[in-house]
């Protein structure tokens, strides 16, 4: 049982996994999406044999397998005006999201606070809410589009996350291993996962 995070359901390995099916009939591959939180106690408890998720860069583990890298930015939709002081609309993801933890627990200093204006479970939602300039989002880099703008002031910087593959704890067989070495090895092919239309 492999766990994903949406985003890279929308990417390069749903095409990974069609193909290692084909190649693996008789290997029986069956996926849950949820968020990346949900997915590391998925893990703990044993019920998942592996998951791709994000991590911030700093709680890689020395048995994760890290796919790539990105930054991940405060953004904004460059037609949107921020109020100088007070509450800033925050577009967050929902409750298990380790990013939306992190965004509420930093807080952006200097007498402003991030009032919650719109959640969304999905990163497609969030990059809409942007768009319509509903407020601010934290947003990794290939989320980053026309139309928007990076906020480099007033917020604290955050971490930089990784993509990784962590298993659980005690779990080993073939299958697994192959499919895992497959998804390395197209993403190092490819320098990342590309989203998909």
């Amino acid at each position: 049982l492999l766990g994903l995070t949406e985003d890279t359901t929308c990417s390069d390995l749903s095409r990974i996994l069609g193909r290692f099916r084909r190649l693996h009939p008789q290997v029986a591959v069956r996926t849950k999406v949820r968020m990346s939180l949900v997915l590391r106690e998925l893990l703990e408890r044993g019920e998942l044999d592996a998951a791709i998720v994000q991590v911030f860069a700093d709680e890689i583990r020395a048995s994760d397998i890290v796919l790539f890298r990105e930054a991940l930015h405060w953004a904004k939709s460059t037609e949107l005006v921020l109020p100088v002081e007070g509450a800033i609309p925050f577009l967050s993801f929902d409750d298990q999201c380790f990013y939306r933890q992190w965004a509420l627990e930093v807080g952006p200093g200097g007498g402003a606070h991030l009032e919650t204006v719109f959640e969304c479970s999905s990163a497609a939602g969030i990059v809409a809410g942007v768009n319509a300039k509903l407020g601010i989002a934290l947003l990794s880099d290939r989320y980053i589009g026309p139309g928007m703008e990076i906020i480099r002031d007033r917020l604290p910087s955050p971490p930089p996350l990784a993509y990784v593959v962590r298993r659980a704890r005690k779990s080993r067989n073939p299958a697994l291993d192959s499919l895992i070495a497959e998804i390395e090895a197209e993403v190092s092919r490819q320098g990342g996962l590309a989203l998909t239309a």
